[in-house]
């Protein structure tokens, strides 16, 4: 059985990622409105009155803005930990109780037939978590909002056939660019994000232990851009001995629109 996942959208100005698995139709963030999530969907043959539940990494707008629409319009159910929902419920609107739904960082739970764990991240908000989803014996992972690299969300991604990897921003271009100086130090810090250098690293680390398919996501507009962000990874991977696209697949998440409807299957040595 495949695990299929498409980003929707991944960036600073807003996030949404399906997953499916069998008659599970997940989507992971909804940091924009509604309708602009609603018409990705049907780009990949998917109404969002298909959908099973809504998963919510963390509060920030970027990633929950279309959330209590979406609930409301579909009646949908809305995962999210307790510091998120407490972070988030005054910004989404009223979401009604059966559908307000609690997920713990490093418990995993079942959606129909996928196993979900939700893993801590080091990120600026409440109760922020990185999620693993496995079907059928694949495994895809979403470790977007990083402020560092860290032992515990690596040993919960690490062994994914497929990852979607948070490479931000480019130092320098933060360094010099318009951004006031408490935000560069936020983005900076170790619970901002991830650069691209850091998402070269653990790029290669994850292939090492299996990865075949990384797409970088969640890029900064105004600090980084497609083409640098992937030539990072590429020299961390050859450095490392891969070669991008023969020894796994690299692509790029779009920021403002669907990047592709992509399937992992299990793999037996």
């Amino acid at each position: 059985m495949e695990l299929r996942f498409s980003p929707l959208f991944s960036g600073s100005s807003g996030n949404a990622i399906y997953v499916g698995c069998g008659d599970a139709h997940l989507l992971v963030d909804a940091g924009l409105s509604g309708a602009r999530i609603a018409a990705e969907l049907e780009k990949i043959g998917l109404h969002p009155s298909q959908l099973t539940a809504i998963l919510t990494t963390h509060e920030h707008v970027d990633h929950t803005r279309g959330v209590g629409v979406l609930s409301r319009k579909y009646n949908l159910p809305v995962y999210a930990t307790a510091g998120t929902w407490e972070g988030m419920a005054e910004k989404i609107g009223p979401v009604d109780g059966k559908n307000r739904c609690l997920m713990t960082p490093e418990q995993d739970f079942y959606l129909g037939g996928m196993n979900i764990l939700p893993f801590s991240t080091p990120h600026d908000a409440n109760e922020p978590v990185g999620l693993c989803f496995e079907c059928g014996g694949a495994r895809f992972a979403i470790a977007t909002d990083l402020g560092c690299v860290k032992k515990g969300w690596m040993r919960c991604v690490r062994g994914a056939d497929a990852v979607l990897l948070e490479s931000n921003y480019d130092p320098d271009m933060l360094q010099a660019g318009s951004y006031p100086y408490d935000l560069k130090r936020r983005i900076l810090s170790s619970r901002g994000h991830l650069c691209n250098d850091d998402a070269g690293s653990c790029a290669l680390e994850l292939a090492r232990a299996g990865a075949r398919h990384i797409v970088l996501g969640h890029l900064s507009k105004e600090n980084n851009f497609p083409e640098l962000a992937r030539r990072c990874v590429e020299d961390a991977l050859r450095a490392g001995g891969l070669v991008p696209d023969e020894d796994l697949r690299l692509d790029v998440a779009s920021r403002d629109g669907l990047t592709g409807l992509f399937a992992v299957s299990a793999r037996f040595d």
